[in-house]
This record gives C-alpha cells, sequence and structure tokens, in this order.
C-alpha cells in the first residue's frame, strides 16, 4: 500500500508540475492517499462481488463498477482538492486499478472454473 502511495503520488506530482508547488503536493498527497487506502477494498469488492454472478456478468459487472466507483471518486476528490491538471492526474492510477481489476476478475473467474 505505501507502493501505490509513492508510484501513484509521484505521478499525480509530474502530472501537475507546470503548476505551483502547494498545488503539486496536494494533488500527490491526494491521489497516494487514494491509492493507499482503495487497493485493498478494490480487491476485496471483487472477491466478494465476483463469486454472485453468474456467465458473462460475472466477467463484465465486478470490474464495471469498480472502474465507475474509482473514477468517480477520483474526480470528485481532486475536484475538492482543487488539483490543476485532473484528467492527467487521475489518467493512470484510473488505467492502472481497472487493468488490476479486470484482470484479478478473470483469475477469479477461472479459478471457479477450474
Amino acid at each position: 500500500m505505501a507502493f501505490a502511495f509513492v508510484v501513484m503520488g509521484g505521478w499525480a506530482l509530474f502530472a501537475n508540475r507546470a503548476h505551483a508547488l502547494p498545488e503539486m503536493l496536494r494533488a500527490g498527497l491526494v491521489q497516494g492517499a487514494i491509492s493507499c487506502v482503495l487497493t485493498f477494498p478494490l480487491k476485496k469488492f471483487l472477491e466478494w462481488f465476483s463469486p454472485k454472478l453468474e456467465g458473462r456478468a460475472a466477467f463484465v459487472l465486478p470490474p464495471m463498477v469498480t472502474a465507475s466507483s474509482i473514477l468517480a471518486i477520483l474526480s470528485g476528490a481532486h475536484t475538492l482538492a482543487g488539483t490543476p491538471e485532473i484528467v492527467a492526474t487521475i489518467a493512470v492510477p484510473f488505467a492502472v486499478s481497472t487493468s488490476y481489476a479486470i484482470l484479478y476478475n478473470l483469475r477469479l473467474c477461472r479459478e471457479r472454473r477450474a
């Protein structure tokens, strides 16, 4: 979780590098905190929700729900924090978390089929 804080917080600093240091730091702290806090619940949600579904729904819905939730949380938090470059700031964390959700959910579905 500390890794998520450092890497994604660092990305937010980079994404906001054209702005004043306080804005960069705020974006980095917000993104780092969100990445650190949401990593474990994201995994647990997929483990809880995926087995409740069957067929294509089991493959599609869990990552869709997590992606939508993460996008709303990231957008909302960075809007409230006044992050200058919101789209650039959330692009990488959103892509990474959504990719993780898709791949981890695929693994969960395959394990249930085995």
